[in-house]
């Protein structure tokens, strides 16, 4: 059995060796030659999988160590047996404590407390359910939509331009696909309060760049339209901007490991049923007051400081983004 994996990926080297031949290569790089004769890939958003890549291969099955799969060609996979497994759920801890950081620091700069504020969810899946859950806590009001689940389950939610005119602040919690690029355009935008901030950490398409910036409302940015190629007037004019690692906590990234080897051995039989990093410290979710937020999360994560760096060498991006210490959860 032979497995293609991208080398960035934490925790993972020695884990499969005793079961597979193992080859590790930068995402990016990863070619057709080097996947033709491999059983399965475990990979993240650096490489693209469609026809290009996997026709003529003999790979079965995809795992992707992240919660989005626009990556992957997931109509061409399905068509010519080929699974494909995501990390869903991952990081969503993280990037709940990117949001925290994020709240607190516009409610310092800002000078406002959160029962003051309107806060927009556009997409409550794992991590949006979190944002909600911890947001009614800390005191927002919290208007949600995600028209799938509405139709699905009858949640209550609201239709997304009701959300746009009532939120202060609006994020987006979603998965990229044809439904969702460019969903915050030039005509929802002009429906938002003229002092809205729009929050993005799901992909930088769910956003127009463009029409955000003609629109004469802030913003929070941590994914990008082209990325690494960010718009650097767009970057300028953030009120925060960080190169997309909201979701990456240790935990968040020895979960993605975790289930990414999860899948591999319940797909070819593999005895690594239940197995996590050790050497990942465990996470300990707890309830935490806005206030005890305010007064620590800098202390663990300076989105300020992040925000700087990013500002001061847009040319680093990704290097910023692969080699981002990171940071551990704490609520």
């Amino acid at each position: 059995m032979k497995i293609v994996a991208d080398s960035a990926i934490p925790f993972l080297r020695g884990v499969l060796e005793p079961f597979a031949e193992v080859r590790y290569l930068p995402g990016a790089d990863i070619s057709a030659a080097d996947v033709r004769d491999a059983d399965a890939l475990v990979i993240r958003t650096r490489t693209r999988c469609g026809a290009a890549l996997l026709e003529g291969s003999r790979v079965r099955m995809i795992a992707t160590a992240t919660i989005g799969f626009d990556h992957i060609d997931t109509a061409w996979c399905a068509a010519h047996g080929i699974e494909v497994s995501t990390a869903a759920g991952c990081n969503a801890r993280g990037v709940l404590q990117w949001v925290g950081a994020v709240l607190a620091d516009l409610s310092r700069r800002q000078g406002w407390q959160p029962a003051q504020r309107t806060l927009g969810i556009v997409g409550v899946g794992h991590v949006g359910s979190l944002v909600r859950r911890y947001a009614e806590a800390w005191g927002f009001r919290v208007l949600c939509c995600d028209p799938p689940r509405e139709e699905r389950e009858r949640c209550g939610f609201l239709p997304l331009g009701e959300v746009a005119r009532e939120a202060d602040l609006i994020t987006f919690h979603t998965p990229l696909d044809a439904t969702t690029r460019h969903l915050a355009d030039a005509a929802l935008l002009a429906r938002t309060k003229p002092r809205a901030v729009v929050i993005n950490s799901s992909r930088g398409e769910v956003v127009d760049g463009e029409a955000l910036k003609a629109s004469g409302r802030e913003w929070v940015l941590d994914v990008w339209e082209h990325e690494p190629h960010i718009d650097r007037e767009l970057l300028g004019k953030a009120l925060l901007a960080t190169p997309h690692i909201a979701g990456y906590s240790e935990q968040g990234k020895a979960n993605a490991t975790a289930l990414s080897v999860a899948a591999l051995a319940r797909r070819f039989g593999l005895p690594l049923a239940g197995w996590y990093p050790p050497q990942a410290a465990a996470s300990s979710p707890r309830p935490i007051a806005w206030q005890e937020l305010c007064d620590t999360v800098r202390g663990i994560y300076d989105i300020g400081a992040e925000s700087r760096r990013l500002k001061a060498h847009p040319e680093d991006f990704e290097a910023l983004r692969d080699g981002y210490a990171y940071r551990r959860e704490y609520f």
